[in-house]
């Protein structure tokens, strides 16, 4: 039986973002034509991860490997997609789902954010230069730590001036406080660096906060880097992953993991009940098709 890998993304309103994830799919089918390769969205996008799973049943197999297409381990990777997962556990009695861990950090990673660096700001001028990566933001801290340790592995060895952290959403600093502290320590070109896959309306917003930014700070040179995009180092990165799952070696780090200790302000997270998303293409979704759920920060991507 040829293997069978499920690469789950998150879902998105954009149009582009979607299609963008439907390449990324297709090649990583390219990359590893000995297998059955699907994709599904956890939420606000066709095709859901039931559709992705009945294929891959409905073409014999028994046992499904997962990885989740996300770049940090926060709610989606611990909580909502192995929900999901249980849920069509539910559906097709018997199925085994072996479950990857997050893409990042990853030297392969790096190199893009170096690349898309590269490509609005010439290396020579890297030691002139702040960098404010922005990631997406949670109300998971260990997350948060991720994209701030992403950071500081893109700051290494490559000479730039500084790379401060910054989030869209649901953490701080914001984007606008990034920019100023890049400020603050004087530096008159600051490349706003967005932490993100694909497009969707938070790079958006990160590229609108950017940009009132600048138009009130005109000493400044800002500039917004390119996302990282459905590339081959992103797929290999997916397979990768993968080739863990089947290894036995995973090494997924749960020391810091607010859903498995008691971190200080989020005790309330510790062994909470985890459920799966409704997704609008999922019959099971309570409100049928194309209704939006509760999930509070599911519309802003």
């Amino acid at each position: 039986m040829r293997p069978a890998l499920l690469v789950v993304g998150h879902g998105t309103k954009s149009d582009r973002g979607c299609a963008e994830f439907g390449d990324l799919v297709g090649v990583v089918a390219g990359l590893a034509p000995h297998a059955d390769v699907e994709g599904g969205f956890l939420e606000l996008a066709p095709p859901p991860i039931q559709d992705a799973v009945r294929r891959l049943v409905e073409a014999g197999h028994r046992t499904v490997d997962v990885v989740p297409l996300v770049l940090v381990a926060a709610g989606h990777s611990k909580g909502d997609i192995p929900a999901a997962l249980e849920r069509e556990r539910g559906r097709h009695p018997g199925l085994v789902f072996r479950y990857g861990r997050p893409l990042g950090p990853h030297p392969l990673l790096l190199a893009e954010l170096e690349e898309r660096l590269e490509a609005v700001v010439p290396r020579e001028q890297w030691a002139d230069t702040a960098v404010v990566l922005v990631g997406r933001g949670a109300t998971d801290p260990d997350a948060n730590a991720e994209v701030a340790k992403t950071a500081r592995l893109l700051q290494e060895g490559r000479a730039v001036g500084t790379v401060e952290t910054a989030f869209i959403s649901l953490a701080q600093p914001s984007v606008p406080a990034g920019l100023e502290r890049a400020r603050r320590l004087g530096f008159s070109r600051v490349v706003v660096l967005p932490y993100f896959l694909f497009a969707g309306v938070l790079p958006d917003r990160i590229t609108a906060q950017a940009q009132a930014w600048a138009g009130e700070h005109p000493d400044v040179d800002v500039r917004v880097a390119g996302l990282i995009g459905p590339g081959e180092r992103l797929a290999r990165l997916v397979v990768e992953r993968w080739s863990e799952i089947a290894g036995g070696d995973l090494r997924m780090n749960c020391d810091t993991c607010a859903y498995r200790v008691l971190l200080p302000g989020f005790e309330d997270k510790q062994g909470a009940p985890q459920t799966p998303h409704d997704h609008p293409d999922d019959p099971a979704h309570p409100h049928g098709h194309g209704h939006g759920h509760g999930h509070a920060h599911g519309a802003a991507h």
